[in-house]
């Protein structure tokens, strides 16, 4: 889970897994889209085919990406289960603040 939330941690692989979700994509095209170098998108791609969220296949001297949504629910799952949490500890305050009597 580390390695997921790291590599969502930034907005351009954000960007890119969001791209590929919707349909597999090269790297060059990725690369066309954003105002870095085609090594840096390859980077950015590194990082979150290690993490699992996409993943590449070469074809000829292409590499094409697609995003691995399995991976992206693992994520959702574990964010649902702290939002469970937190929203129950929520609960608990606003139970604590309605009773004076526990506020003592």
């Amino acid at each position: 889970m580390n390695r997921i939330f790291r590599a969502l941690a930034d907005a351009t692989r954000r960007d890119i897994v969001a791209r590929v979700l919707t349909g597999e994509q090269s790297v060059s095209a990725l690369a066309a889209r954003y105002e870095m170098s085609f090594a840096a998108v390859q980077k950015h791609v590194a990082v979150l085919e290690g993490a699992g969220l996409v993943i590449k296949r070469p074809s000829g001297r292409e590499r094409f990406v697609r995003g691995n949504p399995e991976r992206l629910a693992r994520a959702r799952g574990l964010l649902a289960q702290l939002e469970g949490l937190w929203r129950d500890r929520f609960s608990q305050l606003d139970t604590v603040f309605a009773d004076p009597s526990l506020r003592e």
